[in-house]
């Protein structure tokens, strides 16, 4: 009994000294940060003053910097948020997210396609992938050249193919923008974003998640659907999107997440939040915030608090409500 029990011992410091280098990576380089911006939160405190001189510099604001986040106040005889500019940029980022549902569609059309025993599939699918693999930096670097307006390749072959002057003249008609200033216009610089976005997402990991739940259907299903008459419609509907509903939910939840996240990239790279703030989501904002413009690191640690619980909130509302329409165990 002694024996197993100094065996237990040994078997579980060796465990310990494995985990160890894990527990520590995460404690450091994660759960310290996390309610270190917890306490920052509470402060306002500027990085220029260095930590040393924490104690010195900072100023307790208590609850003060959230609710310049979210709260209201009147003027005029008016109601008025505290913090235009978070709205605004909160308002940003969920129009750049309208682009998840066109991606997962494209996804799971994309995968369909490969999915079929088709000659050179292998060729195609890396094709496909290949734009999720280069880094963000140099993927908005390379379409800034593009679109650019003025010297762009894109607007080139518009006017090669004789668009570019049809498009400009219906623009004008409609007393819009020109859409072909692409990022560089008010209007148009989302939905310029959304497109470079769709281009290196759909046939990215959502396609391959999608494949990979594709070819785990088992062909008797669709067997016993032709059996029964269905077409290609039919056995999509009845067969194809019920079996691949909980990658679809884990895509959703992931893009969710991300989307509130996401960003900061492209905002920095190409267009630096502008025009007029039209690209500056909120992981920008709160950059700008920490250690570009304001250098308050308080009210950043704050805002970026709120997204947190924005964010979580309506993952749990996805969870709640979504898994209801996920076939099989995620099920209720």
């Amino acid at each position: 009994m002694a024996v197993s029990s100094k065996e237990s011992r040994v078997e579980a410091l060796t465990a310990l000294l494995f985990i160890m280098p894990n527990v520590l990576g995460f404690m450091v380089f994660l759960l310290f940060p996390i309610a270190a911006s917890l306490l920052l939160a509470m402060f306002r405190w500027s990085p220029l003053h260095g930590a040393r001189q924490f104690a010195e510099t900072a100023e307790f604001l208590g609850l003060s910097n959230f609710w310049s986040v979210i709260g209201v106040h009147t003027h005029g005889g008016s109601w008025q948020v505290n913090d235009p500019y978070f709205w605004k940029y909160l308002g940003n980022t969920v129009f750049l997210m309208l682009g998840i549902p066109i991606s997962i569609i494209g996804s799971l059309f994309i995968a369909n396609l490969l999915n079929k025993k088709i000659k050179g599939a292998p060729f195609f699918i890396t094709v496909f992938f290949l734009p999720s693999i280069v880094t963000g930096v140099a993927t908005f670097v390379l379409w800034g050249v593009l679109l650019n307006p003025e010297s762009g390749m894109m607007n080139a072959l518009l006017s090669m193919v004789g668009l570019a002057q049809p498009v400009s003249a219906l623009a004008a008609a409609l007393s819009i923008e020109n859409p072909l200033l692409w990022h560089t216009s008010e209007l148009w610089a989302k939905p310029t974003l959304i497109l470079i976005q769709l281009w290196a997402s759909i046939g990215g990991y959502n396609m391959v998640l999608y494949l990979a739940a594709l070819q785990s259907i088992p062909d008797s299903l669709y067997e016993a659907a032709e059996i029964d008459g269905a077409g290609a419609f039919h056995k999509f509907v009845h067969v194809t999107w019920p079996m691949v509903s909980p990658t679809t939910f884990f895509i959703f939840t992931m893009s969710l997440i991300t989307g509130f996240q996401g960003g900061f990239t492209v905002a920095y790279v190409m267009t630096e939040g502008g025009p007029a703030g039209a690209t500056t989501t909120i992981s920008y904002y709160i950059y700008n915030l920490a250690f570009s413009r304001q250098f308050d690191m308080g009210y950043a640690s704050a805002v970026a608090w709120v997204l947190f619980v924005i964010t979580l909130v309506l993952s749990l509302v996805n969870w709640r409500y979504g898994r209801r329409r996920v076939h099989g165990e995620f099920g209720t």
